[in-house]
């Protein structure tokens, strides 16, 4: 009798952040990841401030005899972390593993329902859409595909029909969140409501929710939203996909 396959271990790669917060929220969004999928090995680790960090993670995996895992970044763009530094971290893992990297979360219509999802928890419904404007608040990056990813997803939203969305960084890029508020105002929409998109509090999502003083509406951060653990299982599930053959082999 053939033995079943085992699965992959599910290795989410977080951030970290000085703010107890943020980790909260991650171990949070990861016990739902557990919840959706029974039987998968899901494992934490952190880049910096927070343990256990993401070496000490595959050390031990690979010290219990774990050999495949899919390491997942946390992130929502493909900025400096997803390009830079989390494939240094996995370069650096024990060699018996086989570490596939998955693909980021974001862009995904899940992440807009879950952005939508915390609009309505913050008191907007549904018919409130065509006379809201809205904020679509990110962390902000150097690096211009990011950028303009938070841009393209703006402009994808406003087409479900807000009255106008307009993207916002808390960080290393313009506008900031209270100058695409004062925008909105500007441009007449009844009322305006701010969207962090963001996956945990910390120090700029705390910016956003200050520059979303002058706006009717500020919604919580992503979180364990349904669709965002949802996501994860997408993008784990993609990484388990076999690799396509070379062509001409």
């Amino acid at each position: 009798m053939r033995s079943k396959p085992v699965r992959p271990v599910l290795v989410v790669i977080a951030h970290g952040s000085r703010d107890p917060r943020h980790a909260a929220t991650v171990h949070a969004l990861v016990r739902r990841v557990r919840s959706l999928r029974p039987g998968l090995r899901v494992e934490t680790g952190f880049l910096d401030f927070t343990i256990p960090s993401v070496h000490g993670v595959l050390e031990s995996l690979a010290a219990e005899g774990v050999r495949d895992v899919v390491a997942l970044p946390l992130l929502l763009t493909r900025a400096f972390h997803a390009k830079a530094d989390i494939p240094a971290v996995l370069r650096d893992a024990p060699p018996q593993l086989r570490i596939r990297q998955a693909d980021v979360l974001g862009p995904s219509p899940l992440l807009l329902a879950a952005l939508e999802r915390r609009l309505y928890e913050a008191g907007l419904t549904p018919a409130d859409k065509s006379s809201t404007g809205v904020v679509l608040a990110s962390a902000g990056s150097s690096d211009p595909e990011a950028i303009a990813v938070i841009a393209d997803i703006a402009r994808e939203w406003w087409h479900t029909g807000w009255c106008a969305v307009r993207p916002a960084f808390a960080s290393a890029s313009l506008p900031r969140t209270e100058d695409a508020v004062r925008e909105l105002r500007a441009l007449g929409c009844e009322r305006v409501a701010v969207a962090p998109y963001v996956l945990a509090p910390g120090f700029l999502p705390d910016r956003i929710a200050r520059g979303a003083a002058g706006a009717d509406v500020l919604a919580g951060v992503l979180g364990p939203a349904p669709e965002v653990a949802r996501v994860l299982l997408e993008r784990y599930d993609e990484a388990r996909l076999p690799l396509p053959a070379a062509l001409g082999a």
